[in-house]
């Protein structure tokens, strides 16, 4: 059995989820809608408060989507009631952010800025010119443009130049040495 998969997700008062025929899963709240199209083997039981993912058999597929399944659908109920946040921070002499419209326009040592659109439904923010916030209801969706931005110009180990997440430790290598 899913040790993930046979918790039961708590549904808060706020949330309105609705499963239909078709292996839909929408789930409505304060901050927005988002929907998923459950697995094939997968389903989900309203018990109270409670929602339960029981998966139709013990077939090697089926046990993979249990957890898979549970993990998304709670991931969702956060999604709509507190939100998603992903912090980015810029590092190196120029380098820079700012919004400007549906982008995001970063300088970061090319000869070129760098324009990146923000997806809908996405929130983006730039601080100091060098802390670049990410809010969403989506998680996927979140970490998808983070690390999107973060490939442009990932942290380098000797001087630590570049785009890295705020919690992200990057580990510093010693250059080359005169004898």
């Amino acid at each position: 059995m899913s040790r993930i998969g046979k918790l039961p997700v708590a549904v808060p008062d706020k949330v309105k989820v609705e499963v239909g025929k078709d292996r839909v899963v929408v789930v409505e709240g304060p901050k927005g809608r988002l929907q998923l199209s459950l697995p094939e083997g997968v389903s989900v039981d309203r018990e109270g408060a409670n929602l339960a993912v029981v998966r139709e058999s013990e077939q090697r597929r089926h046990r993979a989507n249990h957890g898979t399944a549970r993990a998304l659908l709670s991931n969702m109920i956060t999604g709509v009631t507190k939100g998603f946040t992903r912090q980015l921070e810029i590092r190196g002499v120029g380098y820079r952010a700012k919004v400007e419209g549906q982008f995001l326009d970063l300088q970061l040592g090319y000869s070129h800025p760098v324009k990146h659109p923000i997806p809908t439904g996405l929130e983006v923010k730039v601080d100091e010119n060098t802390k670049i916030t990410i809010n969403g209801i989506d998680k996927q969706e979140v970490g998808q443009f983070a690390a999107e931005v973060r490939s442009y110009r990932p942290p380098e180990p000797y001087k630590g130049k570049g785009v890295r997440y705020s919690d992200e430790y990057v580990r510093r290598k010693a250059g080359k040495s005169v004898k």
